[in-house]
């Protein structure tokens, strides 16, 4: 049964009306961000205590009040070091009683998923959530740290003292814009981008407000402006942040340079990684929810001379087609890929650099080929987009679940098709190739500079020759261009151009000029440049002889295969992309 809206509920227990909550509402879409309830309390149409039994009986939770006594943690636990002070104030959650590994807490806003994750993680225990008043829990938690209600110290001469560092990060965001207001520049004491901080600190600076909106911002920005990838990094005097968009990586107004510390431990905090732990590489993932949709983000830490560096991979699927139509293929080229896949076994590898968009062509594949009557199974480093209906692994090498694991045990789970995110090593190969051999269609994907590059590097890691003939159907080397801005690309006269001995066939092309649709970089979007060298009987007997690269690849050419070069030259002449970056991406 779906749960009643907050709005509904009130007006069904007669504490507002109807016009009352559309009032609400209006408001509500004038203030972006902010909820019915808080409105509600704001404009008074609403007591706290009425509002807090209300979403109470909403998510199934007990309410309580300050006059009933059940605001007061227990004195023998020492719950004020469970949870600081200065994160109960800031989030308004009081700790009230522990058993095992489970902390019975009163919150005012249960919600707010965020501090629920990080009370989590500071406490390392599992919620029990009881409601109250923001009023009511602002007296408790003052009477329990400050005016002596834990046996451990709460005096008032300590809470002047941490109120005071409470304080300093509020203050600390230099040249940084949080809710549209610039933070002024003020240093922080004793608090440097490698400074040792507690992690108990670390935690209370990480849940700090101006630090969650401020990584908040950052990730909404990203996601705004259709970048890829989010690197924050640290040197000796500042702090950066780029996005890279299209490909290229932009610089953004960085924050000040003793916040990388807070930054990264929020970011940490949020992707479930380790904060305690700088030296060694960390990974992990985060899920932002963007209005209607849901992107999620893969975090990566590693340990550089200045601190930790973090890179934030956006995998934003709502903003992907995963539809090979959609890609950037030419007809002849989609022709090619669709045959190679109605085929009912065989070895279909996608090859480029890292990130050239092989995944999202391989996601696209499994779109074209899904079909309920098929069990198709994917083994992924890690799994990037959800599709229903597919079964898919995520490898865990730390536990021993590789891709050489994890294929091994598709074999008795009776697939029809396999996608293996990527073919690292010999034992992987052999795997695919065997499968391929024994009735498997197996997509996978390689990192070599073109098509007839990836048959010597499947030979380079010992695949046999005699294995590699019968199992091949189709190898598709790609890369991404960026496409021209529709808004202010600039045409000119090709005048019989000839670009690296191919002589530009079309009157007009384009090249990039720059307007503020595109942030003046005269290019918006991406698509695909290929070359699909579908494997035929002339490229088997040559694979067999051990023939080279030349050989390979004159032969694909002779099977009317596009280089990458002159893929991206028809988009030239299409007036999708321009001369420059078909140039920047590929080789004449």
């Amino acid at each position: 049964m779906a749960r009643m809206r907050i709005g509904e509920l009130l007006i069904k227990q007669g504490l507002i009306t109807e016009s009352q909550l559309q009032e609400a509402i209006e408001i509500q879409k004038r203030q972006k961000g902010s909820r019915i309830g808080e409105i509600l309390l704001q404009v008074g149409m609403i007591k706290e205590e009425d509002f807090a039994i209300a979403l109470g009986s909403q998510l199934a939770l007990p309410f309580a009040s300050y006059m009933s006594g059940l605001l007061k943690p227990k004195s023998d636990q020492s719950l004020d070091k469970l949870v600081n002070y200065e994160f109960a104030k800031k989030n308004l959650v009081l700790p009230l009683s522990k058993n095992m590994h489970s902390l019975t807490c009163a919150i005012f806003d249960p919600m707010d998923f965020f501090v629920l994750d990080n009370l989590k993680i500071l406490t390392g225990c599992d919620l029990n959530l009881i409601i109250a008043t923001k009023t009511d829990l602002t007296k408790s938690i003052e009477e329990f740290y400050v005016t002596g209600g834990s046996d451990s110290g709460g005096d008032k001469a300590s809470h002047a003292h941490k109120k005071e560092q409470g304080s300093l990060l509020d203050q600390a965001l230099q040249k940084s814009y949080v809710d549209g207001e610039r933070i002024s520049k003020v240093e922080e004491k004793g608090v440097t981008a490698d400074s040792e901080l507690s992690i108990d600190r670390l935690i209370a600076k990480a849940g700090e407000a101006p630090i969650v909106k401020l990584v908040d911002l950052v990730i909404r920005q990203a996601i705004d402006e259709r970048a890829s990838d989010i690197h924050i990094e640290p040197f000796k005097d500042r702090l950066e942040i780029r996005y890279r968009i299209d490909g290229v990586l932009y610089q953004i107004p960085p924050p000040a340079g003793h916040l990388h510390l807070p930054i990264l431990s929020r970011i940490k905090i949020l992707a479930k990684m380790d904060i305690a732990e700088k030296r060694l590489p960390q990974d992990g993932a985060i899920s932002a929810k963007l209005e209607d949709r849901v992107v999620d983000l893969r975090v990566s830490t590693i340990p550089t001379v200045y601190g930790e560096k973090a890179v934030m991979r956006l995998l934003d699927k709502g903003a992907v087609k995963l539809e090979l139509v959609n890609l950037g293929y030419e007809p002849k080229q989609l022709e090619a890929i669709r045959k190679a896949l109605d085929s009912s076994y065989g070895l279909f590898f996608v090859t480029g650099p890292t990130g050239s968009g092989k995944s999202t062509t391989l996601y696209s594949c499994l779109n074209e080929v899904f079909d309920p009557s098929l069990n198709i199974m994917t083994c992924e480093d890690p799994v990037e987009f959800k599709l229903d209906g597919v079964n898919q692994v995520s490898v865990r090498s730390d536990i021993g679940l590789t891709f050489a694991t994890a294929l091994r045990a598709f074999l008795r789970q009776d697939p029809d098709i396999i996608m293996v995110g990527e073919v690292r090593d010999l034992e992987t190969a052999q795997i695919c190739l065997r499968a391929a051999l024994t009735g498997h269609l197996v997509l996978s994907t390689l990192h070599t500079n073109d098509a007839p590059s990836a048959i010597a590097r499947l030979i380079d890691i010992g695949v046999p020759h005699y294995l590699l003939t019968p199992s091949l159907v189709m190898i598709v080397a790609q890369r991404l261009a960026r496409k021209l801005c529709p808004k202010c690309k600039e045409a000119y006269e090709s005048n019989g151009l000839v670009v690296g001995g191919y002589k530009v066939k079309s009157d007009l092309i384009y090249r990039s000029k720059g307007c503020d649709e595109c942030n003046h970089t005269g290019y918006k979007g991406r698509l695909v440049v290929s070359e699909v060298m579908g494997i035929n009987d002339e490229i088997r007997t040559l694979i067999s002889h051990s023939a080279g690269y030349n050989e390979l690849r004159d032969a694909a050419r002779r099977n009317e295969m596009d280089t990458l070069f002159e893929s991206g030259m028809k988009k030239v002449e299409a007036g999708i992309t321009s001369v420059d970056e078909v140039l920047g991406i590929t080789t004449a």
